[in-house]
């Protein structure tokens, strides 16, 4: 009948963010999204995203045991984009690496441009538009740069507006992984565990998921314009 749920998170939406929601949409409604790939990062800890789980337990029985950790036990930051009907990566970001914008744009190459990027056709290349969020290793001069001598510049980077997560379709693929590699409370002993968990939930999104979310984008740039503000939902 029920079930025991925590309340989703979401940034708070000024009216210039609002508006600024409502530019992008317009500039990007006739997009074929397609040829968009949509990326992003996650941090996936050894103890779930919230540390902790709760379920029903029958009378007499006693709770699971769960480890207690500090800072969810430490955690792995993975990369990974969608398009069309197809998952790059995930790739890990090397443990204790800060991603500053030198050492973003040398994960770039090291991942996406050289196991990924490198093998597909001029004519892909041509088409495809790269997004990317307004994390400050993402949005500085440094890495706008380094990725136009890529050839990423202008109309192939996407342009972001600020406080949209829920416009990227790739949290949602985030979210199919993080209910797979925690279903039932699951708890992980290393880093490497958890690692290759991501990695197998991967594996088990097919191309037809991915392309129900890549597909969405047109409904979610309605939404902000219906709605004259940021998008609710997902």
């Amino acid at each position: 009948m029920a079930e025991v749920r925590k309340a989703e998170r979401r940034p708070p939406l000024n009216k210039t963010h609002k508006l600024k929601h409502q530019d992008w949409a317009k500039k990007y409604l006739k997009t074929d999204f397609s040829k968009v790939l949509w990326t992003d990062e996650m941090r996936v800890s050894l103890d779930g995203p919230d540390g902790w789980a709760r379920g029903w337990i029958g009378k007499g029985q006693r709770a699971p045991v769960r480890l207690r950790r500090q800072q969810g036990g430490g955690g792995v930051l993975v990369w990974a984009g969608i398009i069309k009907d197809e998952l790059v990566g995930p790739f890990r970001v090397e443990d204790g690496v800060k991603l500053n914008s030198q050492s973003y744009c040398q994960f770039l190459e090291d991942t996406f441009f050289k196991q990924w990027y490198r093998k597909k056709s001029a004519s892909f290349k041509k088409n495809m538009i790269f997004m990317q969020d307004n994390a400050p290793s993402h949005a500085s001069k440094y890495s706008t740069a380094w990725l136009a001598r890529k050839g990423i510049k202008e109309e192939k980077l996407m342009t972001w507006p600020p406080c949209s997560p829920d416009l990227n379709p790739i949290e949602n693929l985030w979210s199919i992984i993080k209910c797979e590699i925690y279903k039932e409370g699951k708890q992980y002993t290393s880093l490497n565990s958890v690692w290759e968990a991501v990695v197998a939930a991967a594996r088990n999104v097919d191309g037809e998921q991915i392309k129900t979310l890549t597909e969405s984008m047109d409904g979610r740039l309605l939404s902000v314009l219906a709605k004259k503000g940021g998008y609710i939902g997902r």
